[in-house]
C-alpha cells in the first residue's frame, strides 16, 4: 500500500475545504442573479416600503430558532453514542448543512456529519441521521395531509392515507424478509435500541421545529400585506411542504421548487405570483443561505480524524 505524507493529506484536505465552499457560494450566487422570477426593482422598493429593524430581528429569530431546535435534535440523537456540546453539535449541523448544499436532497449531511466521527461509527452516525431527518418527515407527511383535506383536496388526501396503509401492511408482512442482509425487523430492532427518551425528546424538538419554520412562513405572508384566515394560511404552508419536500431537488434549489408548489396553490387563494416567489426565497435565504454562511466558516476549520 502506498503511504500518502501526511502534509499532502492536510494540502488535499484544505483544497476539498475550498471547493465545497466555493461551490457553495457560486451555486447560492447563480440562483440568485440569474432567477428570471424574481424582479428585484419590485423587491427592493416593497422592501422599502415594509423595512423595520423590529420585524428583521423577529423574523431573523426564527431562522435562529430553527437550527437551534435542529443542532439540540442532532446533540439529542448522538448521546446515544456519546455525549457532545452544543456547540460540537453547531459544528456538525451547519458544516453538514454546507456540504450537503448541492447533493440531492442534503444527501451530503449525511457523509459531512459522519467525518466527525471515527470511521468505525460511520454507519451509526449515517443512521441516526436519518431517525433525526425521519421525523422531521413524518410531521411534514401527517400535517401536510391534514393541511390537505382542510383545502379540500379529498382525493389527493385519500390517497396519501390509501398508501399509508398500504405500506404499513407490507412493511408487517414482510418484515422478515431480508434484502442484502437487512429488514425491516432488523431495522425496527435498531431503531428500539435507542431509549425511549431519546425518541420522545427527539419528537418533540422536531415537533417546535415544524411550529416554527412554518409560522415564519406565516409572518412573512402577513408581512406582504397577504390577508387569508390563519387556518387556511397555515393549511397551505404545510400542503406546500409536504408536496416540496416530497419532491427530488438540491439544497440550493429549494426556494425553486418550493416556490413552484407555493405559486400553484397559493395561486389559487388569489396571491399575487411575484409575492409567492419572493416569500419562498427569503425563507430560504434566511433557513439555508445564512447558516451555510456559518458552516462555511466550520467546513474551513474542520480537521479530519485520521484514524
Amino acid at each position: 500500500m502506498i503511504s500518502i505524507p501526511h502534509k499532502t493529506k492536510q494540502f488535499t484536505v484544505f483544497i476539498i475545504k475550498l471547493l465545497i465552499v466555493a461551490a457553495a457560494f457560486y451555486f447560492i450566487y447563480d440562483q440568485l442573479a440569474h432567477n428570471n422570477q424574481l424582479d428585484w426593482k419590485k423587491f427592493n422598493t416593497l422592501l422599502k416600503e415594509k423595512q423595520s429593524v423590529w420585524g428583521i430581528l423577529f423574523l431573523l429569530s426564527f431562522s435562529i430558532a430553527n437550527r437551534y431546535l435542529e443542532i439540540l435534535k442532532w446533540q439529542n440523537l448522538v448521546s446515544f453514542l456519546k455525549p457532545i456540546t452544543v456547540g460540537e453539535s453547531s459544528k456538525q449541523v451547519l458544516g453538514a448543512l454546507t456540504a450537503g448544499i448541492f447533493t440531492p436532497n442534503g444527501l451530503g449531511e449525511y457523509a459531512g456529519k459522519a467525518l466527525y466521527f471515527e470511521k468505525t461509527k460511520t454507519k451509526k452516525i449515517i443512521f441516526l441521521n436519518l431517525i433525526c431527518n425521519g421525523i422531521q418527515m413524518i410531521l411534514t407527511i401527517l400535517f401536510g395531509t391534514i393541511g390537505l383535506f382542510v383545502l379540500g383536496y379529498w382525493q389527493w388526501a385519500s390517497a396519501i392515507l390509501i398508501l399509508a396503509v398500504f405500506f404499513y401492511l407490507v412493511s408487517i408482512v414482510s418484515k422478515n424478509i431480508k434484502v442484502k442482509g437487512y429488514s425491516i425487523q432488523k431495522l425496527i430492532h435498531k431503531i428500539n435500541e435507542i431509549p425511549k427518551l431519546i425518541h420522545q425528546k427527539n419528537i418533540m424538538l422536531a415537533f417546535f421545529r415544524y411550529l416554527v419554520f412554518s409560522h415564519q412562513y406565516y409572518f412573512l405572508f402577513l408581512a406582504f400585506d397577504v390577508d387569508l384566515p390563519y387556518l387556511t394560511m397555515m393549511s397551505t404552508i404545510a400542503t406546500v411542504y409536504f408536496l416540496a419536500s416530497s419532491l427530488p431537488s438540491f439544497q440550493f434549489l429549494d426556494f425553486a421548487v418550493k416556490g413552484s408548489v407555493a405559486v400553484f396553490f397559493f395561486g389559487k387563494l388569489g396571491v399575487n405570483e411575484w409575492i409567492v416567489v419572493f416569500i419562498s426565497t427569503l425563507m430560504w435565504f434566511l433557513n439555508v443561505v445564512l447558516p451555510v454562511i456559518i458552516g462555511s466558516y466550520y467546513v474551513l476549520k474542520f480537521k479530519p480524524k485520521w484514524n
